[in-house]
């Protein structure tokens, strides 16, 4: 099997004639964002730690009426530490001791907001369907070492943290879920979300573990940065699911992610920039890097021979704006650290030039999709 290709824009660059490389850019990625420094601090720990960093800036428009609202946006995606044959403890005291550096990195790039990987305390491990012991991963929210590992980096930078993991709900018979914790900048417990959509397709047996909330809840947060909502991995393949946020006013979502290259890859690019274009807020996609091999094999119906691994997760991480630009992704193969500026001001900018929410005729899809939801629904079909 050839190796993984590192990045698309590496590609890109090495390929494209300088005079031409511009403006194929502008098209696939829009309006071009600057570049922040890398702070001195941060690559030293990029290097001693060997993660990539990424920084990028989006501005607004300056507005008589209004400050700027600067915000810096922070993604990690990182690969497992650990084989996953170790102790569960051993496990995921090493994620920690690897995500350590990169998060004091972006406390040294300023970073307001940061987000994880989905499940990122544990390997990925809902294909096996087993049990046994990957059910030790689940945490309570409040009180779950993951939670007590982040609201102190969270407190130290005055950041709020998105921290997406495998729940278990001490208070409602142990119920396990897949949920985003959010750590507030004091280092406290502000709310969590549940993943709205469950896949079942392919090796993503994650119905064999956890299943989705009722009713559908689209949380936005209120922080000290801003509003911002979370909508979990398969979620992001429901345009209503981002508009649930967007009618909640959200202005940073983020996309905690855990996907491989030969299922979804060629969606990945399109999904966030679409949601942040349609709902007019800024969208990180973080998707998780690497391959987990499991001791045991495993299949999934689909025809396959039985495997151990879930195939390569390809990182990619990246930011939308809601004007249609988005920043180059972190690297396919490697831990990464992106960082975005950005001026939640393009928001309404781009709202008042496009004017979609003004056009977009709520009440009458909302009948559309009501009467398609009624066991009486009858189709408008128009033929001879």
């Amino acid at each position: 099997m050839a190796a993984e290709i590192h990045n698309v824009d590496d590609i890109l660059e090495a390929h494209i004639p300088a005079e031409e490389l511009a403006e194929v850019k502008r098209i696939l990625y829009g309006s071009p964002c600057g570049e922040i420094e890398v702070v001195d601090a941060a690559a030293q720990l990029s290097a001693d730690n060997d993660f990539e960093i990424k920084a990028y800036q989006y501005n607004a428009k300056p507005e008589s009426t209004r400050p700027p609202r600067i915000v810096r946006i922070g993604l990690i995606q990182n690969t497992i530490a650990a084989e996953t044959t170790e102790p569960i403890e051993v496990q995921r005291d090493a994620i920690f001791a690897k995500i350590a550096p990169i998060i004091d990195a972006a406390g040294e790039m300023g970073v307001n907001v940061l987000c994880l990987q989905e499940a990122w305390p544990m390997p990925f491990a809902f294909c096996t369907r087993e049990k046994h012991p990957w059910c030790e991963f689940a945490e309570d929210v409040k009180t779950g070492p993951s939670t007590r590992f982040l609201a102190a980096f969270a407190k130290k930078y005055d950041m709020v943290i998105v921290s997406p993991i495998l729940e278990r709900d001490e208070v409602h018979l142990e119920t396990i879920w897949n949920t985003a914790v959010v750590i507030d900048h004091r280092g406290e417990v502000l709310g969590r979300h549940r993943k709205n959509h469950i896949p079942r397709v392919g090796d993503f047996n994650e119905s064999t573990y956890y299943m989705e909330p009722k009713p559908l809840r689209h949380e936005v947060f209120e922080t000290k940065y801003g509003r911002i909502g979370i909508n979990i991995c398969y979620g992001r393949h429901f345009p209503l699911n981002w508009q649930g946020l967007a009618l909640n006013g959200a202005e940073i979502v983020f996309n905690p992610s855990a996907t491989v290259g030969a299922l979804s890859e060629p969606m990945w690019a399109i999904e966030a920039r679409n949601a942040a274009i349609a709902n007019n807020y800024f969208v990180g996609a973080i998707n998780r890097v690497g391959t987990e091999t499991f001791p045991n094999e495993f299949s999934s119906g689909n025809g396959k021979p039985a495997h151990k691994d879930f195939g390569h997760f390809y990182g990619s991480s990246y930011i939308a704006a809601p004007n249609a630009s988005r920043t180059p992704g972190l690297s396919r193969t490697r831990d990464g650290l992106l960082v975005t500026e950005v001026d939640l001001n393009l928001s309404r900018q781009v709202r008042d030039l496009w004017c979609l929410n003004m056009t977009a005729r709520l009440d009458e899809y909302g009948e559309k999709i009501s009467a398609a939801a009624s066991d009486e629904f009858t189709p408008e079909r128009i033929g001879k």
